[in-house]
């Protein structure tokens, strides 16, 4: 069966080239005669491996010496708990940037045990970013938290806020490798992995030192940024096979160029995507021009009594994952790091015909 164009929100598609090595190291992994899922995540082999995907993640995001990476597992869902639980005491005020479903829930997270001050809504339509001008922050707060990139509503930020003296904290579950990125603008930036990092299991914490805090007695280990920073990550046996394919991810897009190389594929199809939706009349995107997603591209069809078929007919033509998600419905391509132009192309293609067809 040959591969189809994967334009899901995630778990997303891999790089073909990963995958392919992956298999051929599925039952050998150097030379071992077992599988890299096999061996023991304290042996020296995975422990190099896993201190070569920590190098090449540095270098590819040029992350300071002063900043910690972690490897841990939860999801991204599990940050919304970390981050106020390690950056902030119990009643402290954080701040909160709401512009979509995944800041929301990140809200509602900190709302169980700190005082949450939401500084900026985009309120229920998620189409827009409010102006930095109109946020209400105040510089006593523990930390700033915002989503760079609604994956559900395809609304980006295309700055980094400036927080001054207050820690920046950010959710770039969606947006973390696809363009280079000012690390030291960020006091905590976390991130799950099954967008352009690798497969789902596996969630990336890049954290300042000064950060960390101490070792809290109040928090589970496993809970605990410092504890897991002084754990290597190992706390418990970590989601090795996760780990070693994201490492295989990083190797691929330094051979690939590196992220301005990424920067410039990704702003290429999103503008291609774009351009084919904003020249119909039988397709729309509803986010404001100025925060539309170069990851996340929702779209409505005119006739929305023909979305059932839209989907059944691009997924004839190898065109999956192109449904909205549930609670937005409409179409969505996810354009992460390992979709092709040529899958855009094939996309806006069939849009085209499509319209022709059932316009």
């Amino acid at each position: 069966m040959s591969r189809v164009y994967n334009f899901s929100a995630g778990p997303a598609a891999l790089p073909a080239e990963v995958l392919a090595r992956a298999r051929d190291e599925l039952c050998d992994w150097q030379g071992s005669g077992m599988s890299v899922m096999e061996v023991s995540h304290r042996g020296q082999s995975f422990v190099a491996a896993a201190e070569k995907a920590e190098a090449d993640l540095r270098g590819l995001l040029g992350i300071p010496e002063h900043y910690r990476v972690l490897f841990l597992q939860g999801g991204a869902t599990l940050q919304f708990s970390m981050v106020p639980m390690n950056l902030a005491k119990p009643g402290q005020r954080v701040e909160y940037v709401n512009t979509g479903a995944w800041s929301h829930k990140a809200i509602a997270e900190a709302r169980r045990g700190w005082d949450v001050a939401v500084v900026a809504d985009a309120g229920a339509r998620y189409r827009d970013i409010p102006p930095p001008s109109a946020w209400q922050r105040s510089d006593a707060a523990a930390y700033l938290h915002y989503t760079p990139n609604e994956t559900i509503g395809g609304v980006e930020f295309h700055y980094i806020p400036d927080t001054g003296a207050v820690p920046l904290v950010a959710d770039m579950s969606s947006t973390l490798l696809s363009r280079p990125l000012a690390v030291d603008r960020f006091g905590l930036i976390y991130a799950g992995a099954q967008k352009n990092i690798g497969p789902a299991g596996l969630t990336l914490v890049i954290v300042r030192d000064d950060l960390l805090g101490g070792d809290d007695e109040t928090l589970p280990p496993m809970l605990s940024y410092a504890r897991q920073a002084a754990a290597g990550s190992m706390l418990n046996t970590p989601p090795t096979f996760a780990w070693y394919l994201a490492g295989l991810v990083f190797e691929w897009l330094l051979a690939e160029g590196g992220l301005a190389a990424m920067a410039g594929r990704n702003y290429r199809k999103a503008a291609r995507l774009y351009n084919a939706i904003d020249s119909s009349a039988f397709y729309a995107n509803p986010v404001d021009e100025d925060c539309r997603s170069w990851m996340n591209v929702p779209f409505t069809l005119a006739r929305p009594e023909l979305d059932a078929l839209f989907l059944q007919e691009a997924e004839a033509e190898g065109l999956l994952n192109l449904a909205g998600h549930r609670s937005v419905g409409g179409m969505r391509a996810s354009l992460y790091n390992a979709m092709p132009m040529d899958g855009v192309d094939a996309l806006v293609a069939f849009m085209r015909e499509f319209e022709r067809t059932h316009g």
